[in-house]
């Protein structure tokens, strides 16, 4: 996977949200030309744990409940698939992305047109090491695992992942947090396959954070993280745990289809409220709705399509921009071809 400018296309077809046109070209990488998915996914068989499938739809891997099929989904069960596959993929010029839970992804309704490949069971894992107190988990591990396990041996530092969907993997590529902590203040080092397939390891000083990114986007798969945390009191520790749980219950729609915050908050500046301030919450386009909890999020209150959210986003940013005189930067993920759109 790789980060490449937005088509004329894309940006077009995003109007005056530059910024989200080059997000929706993000996951695409140069592509051999009419690829035969049928015969890679028996060149690949061999390789792999589990077996390559066809046209998956992507709405079911993703939290939106949105995307048509991907030509082909690849589980990975192994770091020497991990590199076994990839290197292949860029071999051939063809067009892969990682997906985790699928929980800040904008699918297109076409699907993708390429590999997508996921963390299977043997990549889901983790251990603590209390004197250490580290954590050291797998890319395809869920979050909710380790700030489990730091609460059950009374390490402090993942509290406030309490409640974020998602994998480690993701999490860390993203740099996901709140707006006071980000999981990069917890990171040691990660174990990264890249394109080529060779495995490095990357200290987290080595790494450029930012809000909701960093320098490994594009970088490769990573298949462990390690994590250095402190010693808590556990009384301390499931409070603050229980705090960020109640704060999202009570300030995210967490019983609707969702993608996560859309856009990043500017310096200074609450998206959610200005959205809401401008007349904007409940907004509708199809069925895809701005919450009424939580401007910054837009729910599927039904069949939302990828057409609907698009046509949502550029409406909101459209008015921000104009009212307002901010451009909006997204924080959700397209995957997909947009150009349509």
């Amino acid at each position: 996977m790789a980060d490449v400018a937005p088509s004329p296309e894309i940006t077009a077809a995003f109007g005056v949200d530059a910024p989200v046109a080059a997000a929706a070209a993000a996951d695409d990488v140069a592509s051999a030309e009419h690829p035969d998915w049928d015969a890679l996914a028996s060149e690949l068989a061999p390789l792999l744990h589990w077996q390559p499938r066809r046209d998956v739809p992507l709405a079911k891997h993703t939290t939106w409940h949105i995307g048509g099929p991907a030509a082909l989904f690849v589980t990975l069960d192994s770091t020497a698939e991990v590199q076994a596959v990839l290197r292949l993929l860029t071999e051939r010029g063809l067009p892969w992305t990682v997906l985790g839970r699928g929980s800040n992804i904008l699918a297109a309704d076409a699907g993708y047109d390429g590999v997508v490949l996921t963390l299977g069971p043997g990549l889901r894992g983790s251990r603590v090491d209390a004197q250490a107190h580290t954590i050291t988990a797998c890319g395809g591990c869920l979050l909710v695992r380790i700030v489990q396990q730091a609460q059950a041996a009374r390490l402090a530092g993942l509290e406030f992942q309490a409640g974020i969907p998602g994998t480690v993997g993701a999490a860390v590529v993203g740099n996901v947090g709140t707006a006071q902590d980000w999981i990069s203040g917890a990171v040691d080092s990660v174990i990264l396959v890249r394109p080529d397939g060779s495995l490095t390891t990357v200290r987290a000083a080595q790494i450029d954070w930012g809000y909701r990114s960093s320098s490994l986007r594009g970088a490769g798969i990573i298949v462990e993280a390690r994590f250095q945390l402190q010693p808590g009191d556990a009384a301390t520790l499931a409070a603050r745990i229980q705090g960020s749980l109640v704060r999202r219950r009570g300030t995210q729609p967490l019983t609707q289809p969702n993608a996560g915050s859309v856009f990043k908050n500017p310096p200074g500046v609450s998206v959610g409220r200005m959205i809401e301030e401008l007349g904007m919450k409940g907004m509708r386009i199809g069925d895809a709705m701005v919450s009424d909890v939580h401007a910054n999020f837009i729910v599927n209150a039904g069949n939302a399509t990828a057409h609907d959210v698009v046509a949502l986003i550029r409406q909101i940013t459209e008015r921000v921009s104009t009212q307002r005189g901010i451009t909006l930067e997204p924080e959700i993920r397209f995957l997909g071809s947009f150009a349509s759109y």
